[in-house]
């Protein structure tokens, strides 16, 4: 890294990561309940990697790595009269759980509004000591 970190830096990465799982999030809330004819063209559930950044002891924030597919396996459901069926009269349903999906955008929303305070705070800071030098 060829400039140290500020704060401003580490809570607006953060911030970025945040929006990341907010968006990853997002997707996959609105593809749930969503079927397929098949197990392998099912939606899987995303979620980000995430790996720390470091610019030296005690001064870390975060990227993003990679976006990853859940390994579990769609929700196999008979419903011999929805089109998608396949022979069996089968689809397959996203393997995303709603409930956990909420709990994650909360959670999101929460890290990303501590980061937002703690830049009101850096800028807050800032701002009175430079108002000491006059």
């Amino acid at each position: 890294m060829a400039n140290p970190l500020s704060v401003f830096d580490i809570a607006g990465r953060a911030m970025s990561a945040q929006m990341v799982r907010l968006n990853t999030t997002a997707s996959n809330l609105a593809n749930a309940g969503s079927v397929s004819g098949n197990k392998e063209s099912a939606f899987k559930a995303l979620k980000p990697v995430f790996m720390p950044v470091t610019d030296r002891a005690g001064v870390a924030t975060v990227q993003v790595q990679s976006i990853q597919t859940s390994a579990s396996e769609a929700v196999k459901k008979h419903s011999p009269d929805h089109p998608l069926a396949d022979a069996n009269g089968d689809v397959w349903e996203a393997n995303v759980d709603s409930a956990a999906e909420m709990v994650e955008m909360l959670e999101t929303a929460r890290a990303y509004q501590n980061n937002v305070q703690v830049l009101q705070t850096a800028k807050t800071l800032t701002l009175d000591t430079l108002r000491l030098g006059k």
